[in-house]
């Protein structure tokens, strides 16, 4: 007797998995400027001789900083784009933001200087980030209650494929590889969104939803604690990843001597210990509660980062690992939070200010970092007061319901609790 056909699980979709490649080009386009923003400072910068940050890096570490700062900062414009996706379709605004967000990267390939090419991916920054924003909405959308989750973290893969591709294949080209070739890498994903176009569309629930009125960005008077709260969580968060990751080259190979190779290694090993943690953020969001995950990845993330920038490269791994996986398993509860607390018609819009918090505390972080690199000359005083405010700063989920077990159709009213299942 034939066995009966099984319906393939919403997360393995081609929709999903289509807006999960795009994840991918945004993903090399984005930390591909963290790659490689030592070798641009190197390449327009000047070389003395002494043993100070300056003449290590080509540029002081606040100026790196500084331009650090302002590409994070530029992401700011994600919100009102995000926010557009709930008044004209997940799917447009997905595909137009991350057409232009790789075309404006792959320009900056042939920056003439050190500030233009900041300039170029600066405002490449709203689109790429405006894709990272409704890629976790969509596929939320696309998916129950039930493998909602794993949804969320097939996102995250596909960044972190993305992001682990451009370091690999820097740490692979022979010699000390242009910054220009490097950035250039996003030419691959320009190419296939044509094909990926074809296969990407509208949430059934977006799409028999009503469109949102008035100004964007604007969150309805009950629904903005809750608002507030899941975003505030997730930019404290982003204080300690922002430094966290953004500072990986800069400090390893011009702090700690480290090779362009070894730090490869550890991107390459960054894809296990994310996916480790993405799938503990799984199944602590499903069996354990969205909440309480959550904020053990948060905690977890605060000790990393300690870990990562208190010592020699050993520690520096260590760190460099266990914060990808802590953060990796916070990004699944804390996402899967802020689409089943929100009604469909502002689910876009909160996940835009998800993205302004998040993009505030990482450019708070890195103005941390860099002002205390350079005034202590380590990065150790940075770390530590860092990872003690995000680890404190958990103990806000307690400040939201728990909404395990819940479809995108039954959000909580606020002041109720959710049903028992």
């Amino acid at each position: 007797m034939p066995s009966l056909p099984t319906q393939r699980p919403a997360w393995l979709t081609a929709p999903v998995i289509s807006v999960a490649v795009l994840s991918i080009g945004a993903g090399i386009a984005q930390f591909g400027v963290t790659t490689v923003i030592g070798d641009v400072a190197a390449h327009f910068g000047e070389h003395a001789d002494g043993d100070d940050l300056a003449s290590e890096l080509g540029m002081p570490a606040t100026t790196i900083g500084l331009a650090l700062a302002i590409i994070r900062l530029s992401s700011l414009g994600a919100l009102p784009a995000a926010a557009y996706a709930d008044r004209v379709g997940r799917r447009r605004l997905l595909l137009g933001a991350v057409t232009i967000g790789l075309a404006l990267t792959l320009v900056a390939a042939a920056a003439p200087g050190y500030w233009f090419y900041v300039a170029l991916v600066a405002l490449a920054r709203p689109s790429l980030t405006t894709v990272n924003a409704l890629a976790g909405v969509i596929a939320a959308e696309e998916s129950t209650s039930r493998d909602r989750s794993s949804a969320i973290a097939l996102i995250a893969v596909a960044y972190g494929i993305g992001s682990g591709a451009v370091s690999v294949g820097r740490g692979l080209l022979p010699g000390e590889p242009s910054f220009r070739v490097v950035t250039a890498f996003v030419l691959v994903p320009l190419i296939v969104i044509p094909l990926l176009a074809r296969k990407v569309r509208e949430p059934e629930i977006s799409d028999a939803a009503e469109r949102a009125t008035g100004m964007p960005g604007l969150v309805p008077a009950g629904l903005r604690g809750r608002v507030a709260v899941l975003a505030v969580l997730a930019g404290v968060l982003a204080i300690a990843t922002g430094p966290g990751f953004t500072y990986l080259f800069v400090y390893g190979e011009g702090v700690l001597g480290a090779t362009p190779g070894q730090l490869s290694l550890m991107v390459l090993a960054a894809g296990p210990a994310g996916l480790a943690g993405l799938l503990a953020g799984r199944y602590g969001a499903d069996h354990l509660g969205r909440r309480g995950t959550a904020a053990v990845g948060m905690v977890l993330t605060g000790v990393a980062l300690l870990v990562a920038y208190g010592g020699e490269l050993p520690m520096l791994v260590v760190g460099y690992l266990g914060s990808v996986a802590a953060a990796s398993a916070f990004g699944v509860p804390h996402g899967a939070l802020a689409a089943e607390l929100v009604p469909t018609t502002i689910r876009a819009t909160v996940a835009g200010w998800v993205t302004v918090t998040s993009v505030l505390g990482a450019v708070l972080g890195l103005a941390v970092f860099g002002f205390l690199a350079d005034f202590t000359g380590s990065f150790a005083a940075a770390s530590r007061l860092i990872g003690i405010l995000v680890a404190a700063s958990s103990m806000g989920f307690v400040l939201l319901p728990e909404t395990r077990g819940l479809e995108l159709d039954e959000t909580i009213a606020p002041g109720r609790r959710a049903p028992r299942r």
